[in-house]
């Protein structure tokens, strides 16, 4: 007789296969057919990388850039020191010229000026020394070499150099009212001063009391 208490009986729960659950399984049954001798690799850019080189790169650029504006301005400005100075050179190669020339002119005008004063049988030598002055006038004025103006004009230390004061009651103080030697500009620089002779304020003349000249008078009627 077979104990039935003790029997046991196993009963495993009925799966209800559904659409879904079939649906996984053939999923995860097909897989990606692979070639033989070829395996799938997977490509990693490394992001914080290339963003360091990018700016690396950049930085670079700008410093190159700086560096091209920096060349360029001091090209600028070395190009204008350049025809400053060849402007220069062009207008003031005949200086020393000019200077030594200002001789022969001083020399002409006092000649005529000695001839002048005497008498009229130098007439001629004037006339000729006067037409000599003339032509040495044009050729300085053909190379921008011109007198400077002084007589009746303020004294000004920047072209004149004052060699004595006179005082005057005719002429305001400070101003030129005689010249003993020209002076002369080529182009806008001083070539030599004016030699001048500058007014100044007269001393205002001390005027005698009335009871200083009676007692003159009286003095002299004794």
């Amino acid at each position: 007789m077979v104990d039935q208490k003790n029997k046991t009986t196993k009963v495993e729960p009925e799966v209800e296969e559904t659409g879904e659950t079939l649906e996984i399984m053939n999923s995860q049954d097909e897989s990606p057919e692979v070639e033989p001798g070829c395996e799938a690799t997977e490509t990693v850019i490394p992001v914080d990388d290339s963003k360091e080189k990018l700016a690396v790169a950049e930085a670079k650029a700008q410093e190159n850039y700086d560096r091209m504006l920096r060349v360029l301005a001091e090209f600028e400005n070395y190009k204008k020191r350049a025809a400053k100075e060849a402007s220069d050179f062009r207008k003031f190669a005949h200086e020393q010229f000019a200077r030594d020339l200002l001789g022969v002119i001083d020399n002409l005008e006092r000649a005529l000026k000695s001839a002048s004063e005497r008498d009229d049988s130098a007439a001629s030598v004037v006339a000729g020394v006067e037409m000599i002055l003339k032509d040495l006038f044009k050729i300085l004025d053909k190379y921008y070499i011109k007198p400077i103006q002084a007589v009746g004009e303020n004294f000004d230390p920047s072209y004149h150099q004052a060699v004595s004061q006179i005082p005057s009651n005719s002429h305001r103080p400070n101003t030129v009212i005689e010249e003993f030697q020209k002076g002369y500009m080529i182009h806008d620089r001083l070539l030599r001063p004016s030699m001048v002779v500058v007014s100044k304020a007269a001393e205002p003349s001390v005027q005698p009391e009335p009871n200083e000249i009676q007692s003159e008078l009286d003095s002299g009627i004794k």
